[in-house]
């Protein structure tokens, strides 16, 4: 049995800290902006790439805040609408954070010409790099917390109670991180790939390993389950696996 005693913050000075949620974003954005600029052949578009990721961080940072406030505490915040602007304090959403990717890139590839899923397919490609690290910098905080198990390799989070608990960051580190990043690059470098296949695919299988990771995590405690045993998380990849499939048959 492991118990989770991780301090937050990775460094410190004097006043300031550092925390391993923010380096998560950090080499997150950092290693996949590396990977993508060494999948593009093209000289105009490698620049134009790190232009885009400017758009890309700023949709990120926006849209997993408002994701956050809109989708999982809106009664508070609409109580408290400074706490919107502090980020500090915790709370962003993946699902918010992929509308403002894509919200992003729209404006960006009309602005520049380009196709918006030359893009997304990149991001597609890249992003569980970045999933990963933060999943890992969840487990490190000790939230996003697993159901309670009787499991060998369940871990006690003090800091909320002493119950050993299913590590679900660790597992969504691995289904949305490891997993994920091998499914999309097998369909990028397959022989008959096109532009958008990562894009849907990315909907579709984040979607379904999202689901199952949740299915050992508990609910984010101020909503609890929507119906039954179905979480908001549940709720919005069965969103994404729907969009994915609606855009794949589209094409």
């Amino acid at each position: 049995m492991f118990i989770n005693n991780f301090d937050p913050v990775a460094l410190s000075f004097f006043s300031l800290e550092v925390r391993w949620y923010s380096l998560a974003y950090i080499f997150g954005i950092i290693f996949g902006w590396i990977y993508c600029k060494k999948l593009i052949n093209d000289k105009k578009l490698n620049y134009l790439f790190d232009n885009y990721v400017t758009y890309l961080i700023v949709g990120i940072i926006l849209g997993g805040r408002l994701g956050y406030v809109i989708f999982y505490n809106l009664d508070f915040y609409i109580r408290n609408p400074l706490e919107i602007f502090m980020i500090w304090t915790g709370g962003m959403s993946f699902h918010g954070a992929l509308i403002g990717i894509i919200i992003s890139s729209y404006f960006f590839s009309k602005k520049n010409k380009q196709q918006i899923f030359f893009f997304l397919d990149l991001v597609a490609i890249s992003s569980p790099i970045g999933i990963f690290f933060g999943r890992i910098a969840n487990f490190v905080n000790g939230e996003l917390i697993g159901k309670t198990t009787d499991a060998n390799w369940g871990v006690i989070f003090p800091l909320i109670d002493n119950y050993p608990r299913h590590p679900s960051q660790l597992y969504e580190a691995f289904l949305e991180g490891i997993l994920l990043f091998f499914l999309m690059n097998l369909i990028y470098f397959r022989k008959n790939y096109k532009i958008g296949d990562c894009s849907y695919s990315f909907l579709i299988f984040y979607g379904i390993l999202r689901i199952i990771s949740e299915f050992f995590r508990e609910p984010d405690v101020q909503i609890g389950y929507l119906f039954s045993s179905i979480s908001m998380g549940i709720a919005l990849s069965a969103a994404m696996i729907c969009a994915g499939t609606f855009l794949y048959f589209r094409k």
